[in-house]
């Protein structure tokens, strides 16, 4: 009998301990874990950054410094990346471009992201023919090539730094305004937002303090897309004499310029065509790593 008494105990007893322990397992969540290309990519693009501003400072030369008598030098512990044709030092002209490059690029893609930001918020909010005359506009934009719509903007208002910045924005428009339209879609009915039609609130207090924080994850995704896409448009516009002028020291135009001694003097070309590379690759990594910790962030908070 003391026995049964006993097991009963013990029986009651683990089960009543149970949904305490599965209770403590559910609100005990584990560290979110940076993700490496997040790292990579954030490290590097810092870098980029810091080299634009303080790159032009630390140069061993100025980037329009002719050296007449060492056209087409190798690198050498005098010059690193070696001369181009004139003489003048890759290095430093390298550096001095990624200034230019990340600015252009950037600049741009602000641009982009900030009108496609207030287009995609407005149209999927108040929706009907208003949302419908943007949206059509849009597909009209995009269904130009980007760097044949770039190059017409360039075409319409001149070559120079300026409006190439002003065309890459112009690309990025309708692209941002699909993705915002589309989360502001997903967020139109949700309980706070009909909360504060209930309250009385006007359109824009709704629009930039209800909605604009929950669309903040996907646009930051989105920048970084852009971003990559900004550095591409920037040194094929140059490539096509669309964007710096010479003497600029723009990546693009170093290409354009030096193509002819790609295999009497390969480093006149590559030195410029692995910064591009290695930017590009930075913005990437940046974004995925930015959609994984985003993605991550949601799911642990759910």
């Amino acid at each position: 009998m003391d026995d049964t008494i006993e097991r009963e105990r013990q029986m009651s007893s683990s089960s009543s301990d149970q949904p305490v322990t599965n209770e403590v397992e559910r609100t005990v969540k584990p560290p979110r874990r940076v993700p490496t290309s997040l790292l990579i990519g954030g490290s590097l693009v810092f870098i980029f950054i810091i080299l634009a501003i303080i790159g032009p400072y630390i140069t061993p030369y100025p980037f329009d410094q002719f050296h007449f008598t060492k056209k087409l030098a190798p690198p050498s512990a005098e010059f690193w990346l070696g001369t181009d044709r004139y003489g003048r030092d890759i290095f430093s002209r390298v550096i001095h471009g990624t200034q230019l490059t990340v600015t252009m690029a950037g600049i741009g893609t602000i641009i982009g992201v900030a009108i496609g930001l207030i287009i995609g918020l407005f149209s999927g909010f108040i929706g009907g023919w208003f949302d419908e005359i943007l949206m059509r506009l849009t597909d009209i934009v995009m269904s130009f090539p980007a760097l044949l719509l770039a190059m017409l903007v360039v075409a319409a208002l001149g070559s120079n730094e300026i409006n190439a910045v002003l065309s890459i924005g112009i690309v990025f428009i309708p692209k941002v305004a699909r993705v915002v339209r589309s989360a502001t879609l997903g967020l139109r009915n949700v309980q706070f937002v009909e909360a504060a039609e209930v309250r009385g609130e006007s359109n824009s207090y709704i629009i930039f303090r209800e909605i604009l924080p929950n669309v903040w994850p996907p646009v930051i995704v989105e920048t970084c897309i852009r971003l990559s896409y900004a550095v591409l448009l920037v040194v094929s516009l140059s490539y096509l004499g669309l964007g710096a002028q010479p003497p600029a020291p723009d990546w693009g135009l170093m290409i354009a310029k030096e193509r002819a001694f790609l295999v009497s003097a390969p480093w006149v070309v590559f030195a410029p065509a692995g910064a591009i590379v290695l930017l590009i690759i930075s913005v990437n990594l940046l974004g995925d790593g930015m959609r994984e910790y985003l993605a991550a962030r949601k799911t642990s908070d759910e």
